[in-house]
């Protein structure tokens, strides 16, 4: 009876110790469920012309100050 006491309670610990990680786990199987989701909803509502596809491209612009150095140097 003893030995049978011994494993349930190595059976509960073990199963309060992993509870939390299985939590973890599905939170965060549901939040990338989710993600894909808005993605694939995202680019589905995306016009499918050729000049919606290109991104954005950002273009950094001259630093006048260090030009305006050498100029007066």
């Amino acid at each position: 009876m003893n030995a049978f006491l011994n494993y349930r309670g190595t059976a509960v610990v073990f199963a309060l110790l992993l509870a939390p990680v299985l939590v973890g786990i599905a939170h965060d199987r549901r939040i990338d469920r989710q993600l894909r989701e808005a993605e694939r909803d995202r680019r589905a509502e995306l016009p499918e012309t050729a000049d919606a596809a290109q991104p954005v491209k950002a273009v950094r612009r001259p630093d006048l100050r260090i030009r305006a150095r050498a100029q007066s140097v």
